[in-house]
């Protein structure tokens, strides 16, 4: 039986039919939808005519020649397009709760490299731990809210509508210079001083961290990162503190609702070990 979904004065809606206007939408021709869902045209026809009967709608302007989206069917688009999204992802959800054999955690390339190793060896090693995955992607947001990772390792100043949150770390900001430039030697930089530099970028490029280090070795890039980099970027780069720059914070987040012990487990690890590091840190 096809899963439905209920629509405020519509009757209900199978998903089936969601996802035939969503192929005819994006195909904007029916025979081509028809071969994309392995059906034949005349029912893909007849099922879209019997959709805009029951919304009251049309959906699509046709011809002899082309088809196209009205209004209310772009509207509609991007409403199913949600429908399907939170489908697939309340599915994904549901089979890793019930099968939690892993702990997916996702980060940027780069983000708080040394705490993050530390934190999934010391969780390992606990009783009741899964084995951890870790998932690098500059779109973390994206594949937690898809349910493909419990919980990500990201910068305090992202965008974390929807997710719950908590601090773990900050990190302050070092400039990453090659050796021989003319501010490497220095004790600390000003933002200011940086920002008259040809090669200087204000946001650092979605690269892997060993290109961003050959850029900058090769005198093409100048970028302020987080401290945690400096144990990773060998002698042909020199990392200068930036006072004057904000420290980051790095935040362990994750969807809110639903329980997940492998998590939590996890969560507390974090702040543990990242308790652990600034006690060492000030001692030092």
């Amino acid at each position: 039986m096809c899963p439905v979904v209920t629509l405020r004065g519509v009757d209900r809606m199978e998903t089936r039919e969601v996802e035939y206007f969503v192929a005819v939408a994006e195909e904007l021709h029916f025979g081509r939808a028809a071969e994309r869902l392995g059906i034949a045209q005349p029912p893909l026809s007849r099922t879209i005519g019997r959709l805009e009967r029951r919304l009251g709608v049309r959906l699509f302007e046709r011809t002899s020649r082309r088809v196209d989206l009205t209004d209310a069917g772009g509207v509609f688009l991007a409403e199913c397009r949600r429908v399907l999204d939170a489908m697939d992802t309340a599915v994904r959800r549901t089979r890793r709760a019930a099968q939690q054999q892993r702990l997916v955690v996702t980060t940027r390339p780069g983000t708080g490299p040394g705490l993050l190793a530390e934190v999934v060896r010391a969780y390992e090693r606990l009783p009741g731990a899964v084995p951890v995955e870790v998932v690098f992607t500059h779109d973390q947001l994206g594949v937690l809210r898809s349910g493909a990772a419990d919980v990500g390792l990201m910068c305090g100043r992202d965008d974390l509508g929807g997710m719950t949150s908590v601090d773990v770390a900050e990190e302050s900001a070092v400039v990453l210079l090659p050796p021989d430039h003319r501010l490497a030697g220095r004790s600390a930089v000003a933002l200011a001083e940086l920002t008259r530099e040809d090669a200087y970028r204000d946001s650092v490029p979605p690269y892997p961290l060993d290109q961003i280090v050959d850029l900058v070795s090769f005198g093409r890039l100048i970028v302020v990162v987080g401290g945690s980099v400096t144990n990773r970027i060998g002698d042909c780069v020199v990392a200068v503190p930036v006072p004057d720059v904000p420290a980051t914070r790095l935040v362990l987040a994750w969807p809110d609702g639903g329980q997940n012990p492998a998590r939590t487990l996890f969560v507390r690890t974090a702040k543990a070990v990242a308790a652990g590091r600034a006690t060492l840190d000030r001692a030092s």
